[in-house]
C-alpha cells in the first residue's frame, strides 16, 4: 500500500499561496506532485513561490472580486487543462477589540475578505467542477468559528459562517460529484500568529496550557489535514469542518490542561 494521497497529476488552485497555511499546503501538495495553480494579493512573493514549487501559473488578485475571482479559475482552467481541486486558503486577521470599539468598514472588510470571498472562489470553482462531475474545495474555517471569543467580532463570525457555507455546498454541489470541506486551524505558528503575539494581543504561554497538546501547532501540521480533505482518501466525506487544534475545542476544563 502506497503511502501517496493519490493526487499527482491532480490539478489544484491555491489561494493566499505567498505566505503561512497556503504556501505550506502548496509545498505539501507540490510533494504529491500535484499539479498547481497559486494565486496571491502579494503578486512579487507569489512569483517566486510558483518558480519554486514548479507551479504551472500564478495569478494576483483580491478574492473579494468576483471577476478575479472568475478571472483567477479560467486562468488556472486554462494553464493546468482543467480543475480538479481548490484549496483557499486567503484570509486576513481582524483587530483585537472590544465591540464598541470597531470601526463598521474595518469590520465589513474583514468579513468581506472571509466570508464573500470563500464564496467567490467556491462558486468559481465549482463551475469548472460540476459540469465535469467531479472535483474536491477544502475551505479555511477556524476555531474562532467553532467557540465563543470575545474582541474577535468579524473574524470569529464570519469563519462560523465558512463552516455553514461548506455544509450548505456540499448539500448543493455532492450529487454532481463535488465535494467541499473546511478545516478549522487551532493557533499555529503562523505569521499572523506571530504578530498577534508581539503585540501583546495573544499570551503565547495561555495558549499553550490550555491546548491539551501542549504546544501550537504548525502550518505543516494543517496542510497535511488539508490534503487529506481534498484527496480521494476522503471521498467519503463532505459538508464537514474538521478542527485541528491540538485538542483546543475539546477542552472544557476551568484552567491549565494538566499532565497525568
Amino acid at each position: 500500500m502506497t503511502n501517496s494521497l493519490g493526487l499527482a497529476g491532480k490539478r489544484v488552485l491555491v489561494t493566499g499561496a505567498a505566505s503561512g497555511i497556503g504556501l505550506e499546503t502548496a509545498r505539501v501538495l507540490a510533494e504529491e506532485q500535484a499539479v498547481l495553480i497559486l494565486m496571491d494579493r502579494d503578486e512579487a512573493m507569489l512569483a517566486g513561490i510558483a518558480r519554486e514549487l514548479g507551479a504551472v501559473a500564478s495569478a494576483g488578485g483580491d478574492v473579494t472580486r468576483e471577476e478575479d475571482c472568475d478571472a483567477m479559475v479560467a486562468k488556472a482552467a486554462v494553464a493546468a487543462g482543467g480543475l480538479d481541486g481548490l484549496v483557499h486558503c486567503a484570509g486576513i486577521s481582524d483587530r483585537v477589540a472590544k465591540a464598541f470599539d470597531i470601526d463598521i468598514d474595518e469590520w465589513q472588510h474583514i468579513v468581506d475578505v472571509t466570508l464573500r470571498g470563500t464564496f467567490l472562489a467556491c462558486r468559481a470553482a465549482a463551475r469548472i467542477m460540476v459540469p465535469q462531475q467531479r472535483g474536491s474545495i477544502v475551505a479555511m474555517s477556524s476555531i474562532r468559528g467553532l467557540i465563543g471569543s470575545p474582541r474577535r467580532h468579524a473574524y470569529g463570525p464570519a469563519k462560523t459562517a465558512v463552516a455553514m457555507m461548506a455544509k450548505n455546498l456540499a448539500c448543493e454541489w455532492s450529487l454532481s460529484g463535488v465535494r467541499i470541506n473546511a478545516v478549522a486551524p487551532g493557533f499555529i505558528r503562523t505569521p499572523m500568529t506571530d504578530r498577534l503575539i508581539a503585540e501583546g494581543k495573544l499570551d503565547e504561554g495561555l495558549l499553550i496550557d490550555r491546548t491539551p497538546m501542549g504546544r501550537l501547532g504548525s502550518p505543516l501540521e494543517i496542510a497535511r489535514a488539508t490534503a487529506f480533505l481534498l484527496s480521494d482518501w476522503s471521498s467519503y466525506i463532505t459538508g464537514v469542518t474538521l478542527p485541528v487544534d491540538g485538542g483546543w475545542v475539546a477542552y472544557g476544563g476551568a484552567g491549565p490542561v494538566e499532565a497525568h
